[in-house]
């Protein structure tokens, strides 16, 4: 049970409206100046773990953070380009993302709009019985109502105040969907590279293989050698084989999964990605930059602050609920029982009322709603620290992962240029009779490994640098 004592106080009716108005103004003004704004005021986080440099130094050469906004350019590829020019254009999360800032930018003029008297209008025609004289008698009425809270204790301006901050969560988030999004198309496109690097090159020693195993099959035939050698070699031709069909149903997958983060169709875009390109290969330079810029680039961690800012002014709300709320409400209007008096002074009814409430009893809900949005706050702040840790990490990760999986990529590249000699050695000794046909085979199949795996080694790198990009917060574009 919520008792409440509601002391009000009126201006006499029949005041003209010359008098109301002038009456009203002053009236606000003076509990305006006695006004206050409750609850604490926002301060921004500050983290002190965080590092002065990374942990992992990548040796090339660094530019300067803003050159992240379109870091998809180092990889030089047109097609990812154009690709994520029409992710921007259509992807849905990116739309629905931005509904989000049109539904909080709406959502600030409501909380705005509570500064301002609310006018409605009202009419009528009607007529009274006297059941005495049984007579009926006509009443006509025309009249604007106003209503105005005077904001006493702050409960608008904090309202306001989330609202605003609300507005700029939803607009780093609409950010941060486009870091995604841009992360997510050009991973995509880089692992369908891959894949199709990775099929050529099965493709390819898939007619090695079979070209040896013609020669076991001429010199099975001729007497030359035993069955067994052409069996062998039938083996690895048929293993190779069975391996395409497998790598084609991956770069079907990725195929559609770029059509969906594009806003089309599952095979809208096969046709246009079959065509097989070189994996993607980022320049050299690159832009790090330090911990604490990374703090400032991420939308990520701007939502969380901004989502701490927002709820730190719900708890002026709320405690603005323990004081006075003082309303303001007035009339003006016409009111007659015959028309033709309608139009003159003797219609005219005018009034103003001040209705002022103070909460007695409500069993300690106001209390107990300041302590739950001080709870909130605090989850808000234990958000932000998370986010800017999970940041952090996502770089050092990804760092590590440019620098050790480029030192990979190296040593398996001098790895097949030594298997492809070994290759051409075994050939020419088994055709000499200096050894057997296993050698001929194994060296093969070590050559196929070795250059999928480096073709693995480098799609891998471009997918390090991107998922560094990505960490380093680049690619959003500012909200229009």
């Amino acid at each position: 049970m919520n008792n409440r004592v509601s002391p009000s106080f009126s201006i006499q009716p029949n005041l003209r409206i010359a008098q109301i108005i002038p009456a009203l103004t002053n009236l606000a003004s003076l509990f305006l100046l006695a006004g206050c704004v409750v609850g604490p005021d926002y301060v921004p986080p500050t983290v002190a773990t965080v590092p002065t440099q990374w942990h992992t130094l990548l040796k090339q050469p660094s530019t300067t953070v803003g050159d992240l906004t379109r870091w998809w350019t180092t990889f030089n590829d047109p097609q990812l380009s154009q690709l994520i020019t029409q992710a921007l254009a259509n992807n849905l999360d990116l739309k629905k993302a931005a509904a989000r800032i049109h539904e909080a930018r709406a959502q600030y003029g409501i909380a705005e709009a509570s500064y301002f008297p609310f006018i409605n209008s009202s009419g009528g025609v009607g007529e009274n019985y006297n059941g005495v004289s049984d007579q009926r008698n006509g009443r006509y009425s025309l009249g604007l109502d106003a209503t105005w809270e005077i904001d006493l204790f702050g409960r608008i301006s904090r309202s306001v105040e989330s609202a605003q901050a609300s507005i700029e969560v939803t607009e780093a988030n609409y950010q941060a969907v486009q870091v995604s999004l841009l992360g997510d198309v050009a991973l995509n496109y880089v692992q369908m590279r891959t894949l199709q690097t990775r099929l050529q090159v099965a493709t390819d020693n898939l007619q090695s293989q079979t070209q040896i195993y013609q020669f076991g099959k001429w010199r099975w035939q001729a007497g030359l050698a035993s069955k067994l050698d052409a069996e062998q070699a039938l083996a690895s031709v048929q293993q190779l084989q069975a391996q395409l069909p497998a790598l084609k149903n991956q770069i079907a997958q990725n195929q559609h999964q770029l059509a969906i983060l594009l806003g089309v169709t599952p095979a809208s875009l096969n046709t246009q990605l079959n065509n097989a390109h070189p994996i993607p290969t980022a320049r050299l330079a690159i832009a790090v930059g330090v911990p604490a810029e990374v703090l400032r680039q991420r939308p990520d961690i701007q939502q969380a602050e901004r989502e701490l800012a927002a709820q730190t002014a719900q708890i002026g709300v709320a405690t603005a609920a323990l004081y006075p709320k003082l309303a303001l409400s007035g009339s003006i209007g016409l009111e007659a029982i015959k028309a033709s008096n309608f139009f003159t002074a003797a219609g005219l009814v005018d009034s103003l009322l001040g209705r002022l409430t103070f909460p007695i009893f409500n069993a300690g809900a106001i209390r107990q709603n300041i302590q739950v949005q001080t709870a909130k706050q605090e989850q808000a702040l234990v958000q932000y620290e998370a986010t800017v840790l999970t940041a952090l990490k996502e770089v050092e990760n990804a760092l590590i992962g440019v620098a050790e999986e480029q030192r990979r990529w190296q040593e398996l590249n001098r790895a097949v240029q030594t298997a492809q000699r070994a290759v051409i050695l075994a050939k020419n000794q088994y055709q000499s009779g200096l050894t057997d046909f296993q050698n001929v085979l194994q060296t093969q199949r070590t050559l196929l490994n070795l250059q999928d795996q480096r073709a693995s080694s480098a799609g891998q790198v471009s997918s390090y640098f991107i998922a560094l990009y990505k960490a380093l917060g680049g690619g959003w574009q500012p909200v229009t």
